[in-house]
């Protein structure tokens, strides 16, 4: 597959399709489609609870009913349990659009006007199928909803605006309305009895009667385009909430006919579903926005208010940067939004502040999309100085001036820099100093301009003395990189030269020729190696210090789209508007790897720790994160992971992550290389998350540090834990009680002698064991499997077994072997003790030779050591052992202290150190 694999996708909430909301216990979901793949959220806080797995085919309707849902994708309907699917329904010719949970039965209806019923409980899909009905020829639906009271009968509005009601028992048709002439966008059911709200494709809103089929009341809505959902109140108010396609929300007073208020803006796009919840003042709303949202009517004048939001980009983004050690990304989009996403919780997810873009685009009667910033083509960002000031700065779409940002409140800074050309032109380029305090722009008319990012001052501009004009550049800026002492500024223009300038006192310094117009540059501070991409689709790399191009890469077929370096500098990553997503090593100047996407890349950035790769593709509203195989598989050889000249085809990643249980044919034979290469078999790795992945170093147990503590602090506990006083008799007991409870006095002496309050399994078997008269009873199973590997030489069972035990039980496991009298210690009385005395001697031996699990073996070994060291100092032949695990110990640590010293001195030296 090659370095990177699809990972997940970021930044997807819903898309057109109407969401659907299930009461489960005190607690509501909704649950919303992502295009191919659907997610499931808690409405508490709307934090994500579940993601399913992508489909071939859109989805174009959903269902849900207990742990399942009903995905429509294509002619056929998915049934899922939880997130993983059970079966897929087949028996539609055409597209399903709809679906409906009636009762026990999901309602599946297509464009061609075929209506099937199918049975929840079932999920054979031979079986599943109980129904259909066939609506007519000329009859095209646009929706279906169940009228509540209305046993077995649905209604069907059609694109001709007709409704028809039938009986879905008997399969026919009961009556047809006439409708209003114009085609039926939505139907919903109201709290009254039989009457229902019409939404319609001309603006207007009818609240027919079904019985008498009358016309109660109808609102025009066409100065908001057609209705697209409609809700209703259920807390007692009479209100009827209709969402449009422009995104407006309008609020109707049924009682007094007349509107009684309006949500402007309240999406940026069409709405597709509205909901009231049940018997609350709270209305949920979803768009083709890619957002969701829960409005609140507990104002004094009956407005409703943003209660909480979840969105993500409603146009694709452009731009992306890994910001905060990796754990999050900075990313830009073409619909102005400039967000800040969490790889790690979604919750954490939002768009910075633009100031109060609500309140300006009320005064001035606007929108707010008008009032936002223009779409942000470049930014720059400086963690150093998060705390102080404004470390973020943004270029935007054809605006002169560039914006800062302060991160950690997540809202547009004070400062706006404006450049001092005679004659302003866009801002094209940007770039912060290293140590936070400058931002350096760039202009389309080759204007550069050095500003202090604490007062917003300008600082000076850099001007070629050697143009025909006072500018930097003939021609527009497109890219600005600082050098990492803040002793270079290098600057690229659009007609293809390279200059490098006196950062602090802006004179010229250098000049080259790259030979194309330049599209892009990106500067690495470690190596001081400049990468550029030009109209050529050529890739080099310049030496900034020797001044001279040192690598030269040739492979893309279309424009370069972005570039970045790896953390460490040794890889260049670029992306094209071929479709592909290449890895070029700069040690070796060879191509490592390239893959192939579906849509186009635009904008990449890998995690310092390269771990992890994002990118953004044409007409893709959301953020792919592509997983780093060498990091996973513990293998050393890249040369396994690499395709190398050939272009290998990767879908893209989806909601969902990858199943991890879901291993291919390439990654077993990556990890049965890397097993052969450490010279182990495989069963005494176990899984290569324990592989020894630098020689010399220890790997670490990963368990909690409360449970191999706990065996260090023993004894603290079972004193803390100790009764205060012995079990008292109960007064005026019956006779056959002072047995039991001598019995009960008895399990409390053994409980506290040998285990904690949360290990009442391991007493009782050894309670077991006493009262039997064999002692190696309750513990024989762990004799034998340590028996069994001293045959094999692999102890990773005896470690696993341990590691599932808690503190207590392992102490018992070891203080069965004890031997009381260490003055009367005969072979032939106490073989069983010895013979396990010295498998245990064995099995640290070999995990301390291995360097496996270090810091649950080193607590191992001292209760090992504080129980049987009599017994060993006693026994010469357990001495032999004990000394090689001594002399395995010493070794072991005297490598980590050196380690150890050695970065303390160099720390010690760069902190007293002076820059």
């Amino acid at each position: 597959m090659g370095i990177f694999e699809p990972f997940r996708a970021l930044g997807y909430i819903t898309d057109g399709t109407p969401f659907t909301v299930q009461r489960r216990g005190m607690e509501t979901f909704i649950t919303l489609s992502t295009g191919k793949s659907w997610q499931i959220y808690n409405c508490a806080k709307l934090n994500l609870v579940l993601a399913g797995p992508e489909l071939v085919k859109k989805i174009r309707a959903l269902a849900s009913w207990r742990d399942f849902t009903f995905a429509a994708s294509g002619c056929d309907i998915v049934v899922f349990k939880r997130a993983h699917q059970v079966a897929t329904w087949s028996g539609h010719k055409a597209k399903v659009a709809f679906l409906l949970l009636f009762g026990k039965h999901i309602l599946s209806l297509d464009l061609q006007g075929s209506l099937l019923i199918w049975t929840a409980v079932e999920l054979d899909p031979n079986k599943a199928l109980v129904g259909q009905i066939q609506l007519g020829e000329k009859f095209y639906p646009s929706c279906i909803m169940h009228p509540d009271t209305y046993l077995n009968k649905v209604i069907v509005g059609s694109e001709e605006g007709t409704l028809q009601l039938w009986n879905i028992s008997t399969q026919k048709k009961l009556y047809e309305f006439k409708g209003w002439g114009s085609s039926i966008r939505c139907c919903v059911s109201s709290p009254a009895l039989d009457v229902v709200g019409i939404g319609c494709a001309d603006g207007k809103i009818h609240v027919h009667n079904l019985r008498f089929d009358e016309e109660v009341v109808t609102f025009t809505h066409a100065t908001r385009g057609a209705v697209t959902a409609l809700a209703f109140r259920t807390d007692g108010q009479p209100l009827l909430a209709a969402g449009g396609s422009s995104g407006v929300i309008s609020v109707w007073n049924l009682e007094k006919k007349r509107l009684h208020s309006v949500i402007k803006d309240a999406h940026y796009s069409s709405i597709c579903s509205l909901y009231f919840f049940a018997n609350e003042p709270v209305l949920m709303s979803s768009s083709t926005d890619n957002s969701i949202k829960m409005w609140i009517f507990d104002t004094s004048d009956g407005e409703a208010r943003l209660l909480r939001f979840r969105s993500g980009h409603s146009a694709p983004p452009t731009c992306i940067r890994y910001y905060g050690k990796g754990r999050h990304i900075l990313s830009a989009g073409q619909d102005r939004a400039f967000r800040f996403f969490s790889v790690i919780q979604d919750q954490q997810s939002r768009e910075l502040s633009q100031g109060h873009v609500k309140k300006r685009a009320k005064k001035l009667k606007l929108k707010e999309e008008e009032i936002k910033l223009p779409p942000v083509i470049a930014f720059d960002a400086a963690e150093i100085r998060e705390r102080d000031w404004c470390n973020v700065v943004t270029c935007h779409l054809d605006d002169p001036c560039a914006y800062t940002w302060r991160l950690q409140n997540f809202v547009i800074g004070e400062h706006i820099l404006r450049p001092s050309c005679e004659v302003p032109t866009a801002v094209k380029a940007c770039s912060i100093s290293t140590c936070g305090n400058f931002a350096v722009i760039g202009t389309e008319g080759g204007w550069i301009e050095r500003f202090n990012l604490q007062s917003g001052f300008s600082r000076g501009s850099y001007i070629d003395i050697g143009e025909e004009e006072p500018c930097g550049h003939h021609g527009a800026v497109v890219g600005l990189a600082c050098e990492a002492m803040n002793a270079l500024l290098i600057s690229g223009g659009y007609n293809g030269d390279i200059k490098i300038w006196d950062f602090k006192g802006r004179e010229l310094k250098f000049r080259w020729e790259v030979g194309a117009s330049l599209v892009k540059i990106v500067y690495h501070a470690g190596n001081g190696l400049l990468a550029t991409a030009a109209d050529d689709m050529i890739l080099r790399l310049y030496d900034v210090t020797a001044v001279r191009i040192v690598r030269k890469f040739v492979g893309h077929m279309d424009r370069v789209t972005d570039l970045c370096f790896s953390e460490d500098g040794k890889w260049l990553l670029s992306s094209s508007m071929d479709g592909t997503i290449r890895i070029w090593d700069v040690i070796s100047s060879r191509q490592l790897d390239a893959i192939h996407v579906d849509a186009a890349p635009t904008a990449l950035s890998i995690s310092p720790n390269m771990d992890m790769l994002a990118t953004t593709h044409v007409d893709q509203n959301g953020i792919y994160l592509w997983a780093n195989r060498m990091m996973y598989s513990g293998a050393e050889d890249i040369e396994s992971f690499i395709s190398g000249e050939q272009v290998v085809n990767v879908p893209m990643p989806t909601v969902s992550s990858r199943k991890d249980s879901e291993d291919t044919e390439e990654d077993t034979l990556v990890k049965d290389q890397a097993i052969k290469k450490l010279g182990t078999s495989n069963s005494l790795i176990g899984n290569l998350c324990s592989a020894q992945l630098t020689p010399g170093l220890v790997t670490l147990a990963m368990l909690p540090k409360t449970q191999w503590q706990s065996l260090v602090n023993l004894d603290i506990i079972k004193m803390r834990n100790k009764p205060i006083e012995p079990p008292k008799k109960p007064e005026k007991a019956p006779f056959f009680l002072q047995s039991l409870s001598m019995l009960s006095g008895e399990r409390i002496f053994v409980h506290n002698s040998v285990t904690d309050s949360g290990d009442q399994d391991e007493a009782e078997k050894f309670i077991t064991a006493a009262q039997s008269g064999n002692k190696n009873e309750g513990f024989s199973a762990f004799m034998k499997l340590l028996h069994s590997c001293m045959e094999t030489g692999d102890f990773a069972s005896v470690t696993d077994y341990l590691k599932s035990l808690s503190p207590s039980a392992v102490d018992l496991e070891l203080r069965m072997l004890q031997i009381i009298d260490n003055e009367n210690i005969t072979e032939t009385e106490h073989a069983v003790e010895l013979k396990g005395i010295g498998m245990l001697l064995d099995y640290f031996i070999s995990e301390v030779f291995y360097n496996n699990n270090f810091e649950f073996v080193q607590a191992l070994i001292r209760l090992f050591l504080k129980i049987h060291g009599e017994t060993i100092r006693r026994q010469i032949s357990l001495q032999e052992k004990a000394r090689q695990l001594l002399e395995l110990q010493s070794s072991t640590w005297q490598r980590l202290d050196t380690s150890f010293q050695n970065t303390r001195c160099m720390i010690t030296f760069l902190s007293n150190s002076q820059f």
